[in-house]
């Protein structure tokens, strides 16, 4: 790979890490398209785009359990079924034709509702999870996320959000904690996959380290709760998009 395509995909994951990690999530979505643009082999994907989820999900874990965002009960109902199901599912092989239309579908109808101007009930009262249907949710968000090669932030946040389990600043920090996980399970789960990763990863993680400190500075301080809504649906507008229009 020539110097210039290696400092155009680390510019364009920068980018895409500070957008992501501002609510807690660490851009394994963005990664894979942007390194489909730049035609990457497929097999050399999803390892990098997990590794490169697992550097910038440990600056947001950090950072927002810093400033008191992370809730441990919202977690672990979510974490306990979700690693073992993205571990299993890690060495699954789907066809893309199957889940991206389906998949951008549902993205987009997240997406609209994020943006759309009535209130979202997490930014009013909130109560906490109810544990059945959370165990089912982290399991469903595990499997999605093992197979397609995300942390599954971009399922599980707006999920919360929406059924009012947690205020937005306290889902980004404990959603990130969540990515960290997932994953590093699905990564373990497909082991024989980091053979694949390639010798210019070490300038993409420097790009996403950069990145997820300015991203997770401007979404633990900067940002107001209604400004981590929207910055999650156009996130989610931005995965959408390039699961149906590829």
């Amino acid at each position: 790979m020539d110097p210039l395509t290696i400092a155009a995909i680390a510019a364009l994951m920068l980018v895409a890490a500070t957008l992501y990690s501002s609510v807690g999530h660490a851009g394994a979505s963005a990664y894979l398209a942007i390194m489909a643009l730049f035609a990457l082999p497929p097999d050399v994907m999803r390892p990098t785009a997990l590794v490169l989820n697992i550097v910038v999900s440990s600056i947001a874990t950090v950072r927002y359990a810093r400033t008191g965002n992370f809730d441990r009960t919202l977690f672990w109902p979510f974490a306990v079924t979700a690693v073992p199901a993205a571990f299993l599912a890690g060495g699954i092989a789907v066809s893309p034709e199957l889940y991206k239309p389906l998949l951008g579908a549902v993205l987009l109808f997240s997406a609209l509702r994020l943006l759309w101007p009535k209130p979202i009930r997490a930014l009013g009262v909130v109560h906490p999870p109810v544990l059945p249907l959370a165990l089912t949710i982290g399991a469903g968000v595990g499997v999605l996320s093992g197979i397609v090669g995300v942390g599954g932030g971009i399922f599980l946040s707006p999920i919360i959000l929406f059924l009012g389990w947690a205020a937005p600043r306290v889902t980004s920090g404990s959603v990130a904690a969540f990515i960290l996980l997932v994953s590093s399970a699905g990564l373990a789960g497909n082991l024989s996959s980091i053979g694949k990763l390639p010798p210019e990863l070490p300038w993409f993680a420097l790009a996403v380290v950069v990145g997820g400190l300015l991203g997770t500075w401007l979404g633990t301080r900067r940002l107001p709760p209604q400004g981590i809504v929207t910055a999650l649906g156009v996130v989610e507008l931005i995965a959408a998009y390039k699961l149906l229009f590829p």
